[in-house]
């Protein structure tokens, strides 16, 4: 097949490429190269998506499946208008983001409701307005696409650090600070198991909308399979939601968090999404450690990013946590 990889420079985009060429495809990277190197293998055409001309590199171009991975309402738009054509499978990776209710747990794609999009001249998306700007490209795309709002994505090359930061520090071992209790779920898809279901969904021809997503467990699992996978001799120190909020420990990604974290009940239904539909049509995930250690070698082998609490930062907290406990016990 000749498949054409709207990015293809950065993470899911480059881990599509790369799984379309090992599969034998023709694979084209139409980006602006900004962002990292193309697959090897992959045929690269630089475009500017934030142009009205933009995609004109592409004109006379012929493909048989297309993949977008952009977060911007202007560019999806125009990339429908201009390579969308009958007899082209079109994928267009989404977010779980989209949906509008986050705390009723096992929701599945064709029956959550979604955030209303954002306006519809809207160009780009922010973080503030991001569901609601991928639910304006869905619109765009149409249903005649296959439509993969993915989850968590996790694995070598992540750019956000979130998976990242708990490979390497339940790598250091020790005491580690865990948020919420360990029945906590979670929920997360490593990119090249990801990347293998969307090129399998252009062979097939799949459309629909599906939650790219692995199986839900336990935020006490999760960290225990991570830690056997790297061989790390850790104990979990669980701090609930009140005390982490008490000392500024934030959310789900960025300084000072701990990355996966979302505070219940307002969030029990974000990572508990039922993807039955989704590994029913072949979307399948490897063992969560072997994630965990493949992160961790890419890591120590690139400098990867890193994100959350730092070390100093998850002691204090940890030391305040005991001291509290240590007062009230009156020792």
């Amino acid at each position: 097949m000749r498949i054409l990889i709207l990015g293809g420079s950065q993470f899911l985009g480059r881990a599509v490429a790369a799984h379309a060429c090992v599969a034998g495809h023709d694979v084209t990277c139409a980006a602006r190269g900004l962002a990292g190197p193309i697959a090897a293998g992959a045929r690269f055409i630089r475009v500017d998506r934030d142009v009205a001309d933009g995609l004109a590199p592409l004109a006379g171009e012929t493909f048989d499946a297309a993949v977008d991975v952009s977060r911007h309402p202007g560019q999806v738009r125009r990339a429908v208008a201009a390579l969308k054509r009958p007899g082209v499978h079109w994928t267009f990776v989404s977010t779980i983001s989209v949906y509008a209710d986050n705390r009723i747990p096992g929701q599945r794609a064709d029956t959550a409701p979604l955030r209303e999009p954002a306006a519809e001249d809207l160009e780009h998306s922010t973080d503030a307005i991001y569901g609601a700007a991928k639910v304006a490209c869905e619109q765009a795309v149409g249903d005649d696409a296959f439509i993969c709002r993915a989850g968590l994505i996790a694995g070598p090359e992540d750019p956000t650090g979130r998976f990242a930061y708990w490979a390497a520090r339940l790598a250091r071992g020790g005491e580690v600070l865990a948020p919420g209790s360990p029945d906590d779920a979670v929920q997360s898809i490593d990119v090249r198991d990801l990347a293998q279901w969307i090129v399998h969904a252009a062979e097939v021809g799949l459309t629909g909308i599906y939650d790219g997503i692995g199986p839900v467990r336990t935020r006490g699992e999760f960290l225990a399979e991570c830690a056997s996978a790297l061989d790390a001799s850790c104990t979990f120190t669980w701090v609930d939601r009140a005390f982490l909020e008490a000392h500024d420990v934030r959310r789900w990604a960025g300084p000072r968090s701990l990355p996966l974290w979302l505070p219940l009940p307002d969030f029990a239904g974000f990572l508990t999404r039922d993807t039955s539909p989704a590994r029913a049509a072949g979307l399948t995930a490897r063992p969560i450690g072997m994630t965990a250690r493949d992160t961790l070698h890419w890591l120590r082998a690139s400098n990867g990013p890193v994100v959350g609490l730092s070390s100093d930062e998850e002691s204090a907290v940890l030391s305040a946590w005991h001291a509290r406990g240590a007062a009230v016990t009156g020792i």
